[in-house]
């Protein structure tokens, strides 16, 4: 059994707290995640929609470097507009 666990936000709440002020606890966070904790160990994150969406843009970036780096070097097929 780990003893120690990595919180992985500067900011944390307890689930009582978050229960008693969500709209104060994320405008506190801004666009900062908030660790949730449950018994003193996270049991969620907590992210404003606009950090949600830029988190969601970044993993769509990686996703799509990924498919470019796996496709260089390949074959290219030369396509005029009026081909399509």
């Amino acid at each position: 059994m780990s003893i120690t666990q990595t919180i992985y936000a500067r900011t944390t709440v307890s689930m009582t707290d978050l229960r008693r002020n969500p709209s104060g606890i994320l405008e506190d966070a801004g666009d900062s995640p908030v660790a949730v904790l449950n018994h003193n160990k996270p049991a969620a994150y907590l992210l404003s929609a606009r950090a949600y969406e830029a988190l969601l843009d970044k993993l769509e970036d990686f996703e799509l470097t990924k498919i470019v780096k796996e496709r260089q070097g390949r074959a290219t097929v030369k396509v005029t507009l009026e081909d399509l």
